[in-house]
């Protein structure tokens, strides 16, 4: 049986090619289903944000090959475009990766927390969709409370660091005094949430929240005082805006040139700066050629947040060392699976012999024999029968000279050499 990941991340991909192999919420069931119904997984889970796409599975016949070759063709790639970008890890390296993503250690912000619900969110969806099993949901599980250890015992996500919290950097740097801005914010997960409070912390002057679902974006713009709008009435309200942070599921573009165009004239050219944290891109790129408008991507915030590491990276060492114990028990626990079935195994005959031996003893005081002869019987036959195999082995192993089985033994039994 074989547990590895594959995937592409931020560090090893661009945006461009991240959001061409992003599973939505349309498409990612199927995509599990079809893993472990004709590729060869026994489990699988499928991890995929704004900055990484992986794919973990357990199973017998997994080949690296044929899982890289899957979701190339999933995604109507040829494995030769993806394959520079894709990683893979295995058994021990596989644990380990998994245990520092869920801290936060791979990712683009060094310790930040929301990596972990996105964790749990890609968990919950497998076990929903029936593709978890033993190995799979210890190993998430495992990977949670190392996440939770990690913050619990170093300071790895003290300092408010996070795309978000770039974001809104950036913004103060084109505007000094945000309280006379108004932001728009696209989207109503826990990204722009914490996009809002950030903004809030700074004052800002009006928020503004647009998303598919408008009930949704009330809920979420009612906390910051601001107002909520559907993605239909974007184009109404982006004049207003002088600052637009983005961050949808939608795989096409929810702001086109045209649109910037047009509410840059309505806005007399004031700049307007925008963020588009979402992958696939909510913001066409073209928008980037418009004059008066400073538009940032993912890609394009790591530089801000570089800055604002230093103090993480200390901790970072501290919580490298969790994650190797963490690491090296989980592969303990997998190891002992083996142990467990021979166990089982060995118990099932040191029971059958019990039951025939017992029997022919039962049978012996049915007929008259003393409770003596009968226990003396059952003593020396159970003895006899369960050290038969392993005397003979050791015997064979002493003619051949197999001298580690011996010492196998030996430590087995705990005797004295």
């Amino acid at each position: 049986m074989t547990l590895l990941v594959l995937g592409l991340n931020h560090t090893t991909a661009p945006v461009d090619i991240r959001e061409r192999v992003t599973f939505g919420p349309d498409i990612i069931v199927g995509a599990l289903r079809t893993l472990t119904e004709t590729e060869g997984a026994n489990e699988a889970i499928i991890l995929s944000t704004c900055n990484r796409t992986e794919v973990y599975c357990y199973g017998c016949d997994l080949e690296p090959d044929q899982l890289q070759g899957w979701l190339a063709r999933f995604h109507g790639l040829n494995t030769s475009d993806l394959s520079p970008y894709l990683y893979l890890h295995q058994e021990h390296r596989a644990v380990d990766h998994l245990l520092r993503v869920a801290s936060g250690l791979n990712s683009l912000v060094l310790g930040e927390p929301q990596i972990l619900g996105q964790v749990k969110s890609a968990w919950q969806t497998a076990s929903d969709t029936g593709t978890v099993g033993k190995i799979l949901g210890r190993l998430f599980q495992h990977s949670f409370s190392a996440a939770k250890q990690v913050r619990t015992d170093t300071a790895v996500g003290d300092s408010p660091v996070s795309v978000a919290f770039a974001a809104v950097s950036l913004s103060k740097q084109i505007f000094s005094d945000l309280s006379e801005q108004t932001a728009m914010l696209i989207g109503a997960g826990e990204t722009i949430e914490l996009t809002a409070r950030h903004l809030q912390q700074q004052n800002i002057g009006q928020i503004i929240v647009a998303n598919r679902t408008v009930a949704k974006a009330h809920e979420l713009a009612e906390q910051f005082g601001g107002y909520a709008i559907s993605l239909t009435e974007i184009s109404t309200h982006l004049p207003e805006a002088d600052i637009v942070i983005s961050s949808t599921a939608s795989p096409v573009p929810i702001l086109g040139k045209g649109a910037v165009e047009s509410a840059l004239k309505q806005r007399r050219h004031q700049p307007m700066f925008m963020v588009d944290i979402a992958v696939p891109r909510d913001i066409e790129a073209e928008v980037k050629s418009l004059r008066d408008v400073y538009l940032y991507t993912v890609d394009d915030l790591e530089e801000v947040i570089q800055e604002n590491l230093k103090s993480r990276q200390q901790a970072a060492e501290q919580a490298a060392e969790i994650i190797e114990l963490k690491t090296t028990e989980f592969m303990g626990w997998l190891r002992s699976l083996d142990a467990v079935e021979m166990i089982q195994n060995y118990r099932g005959q040191a029971n059958k012999i019990k039951q025939e031996t017992l029997e022919k003893a039962l049978r012996m005081l049915e007929k008259g024999n003393s409770p003596e002869q009968t226990l003396e019987f059952l003593a020396n036959t159970l003895t006899n029968k369960l050290l038969h195999t392993p005397s003979s082995q050791l015997r064979e192993a002493g003619s051949c000279g197999h001298r580690e089985l011996l010492d196998a033994a030996s430590t087995l039994f705990q005797l004295d050499k």
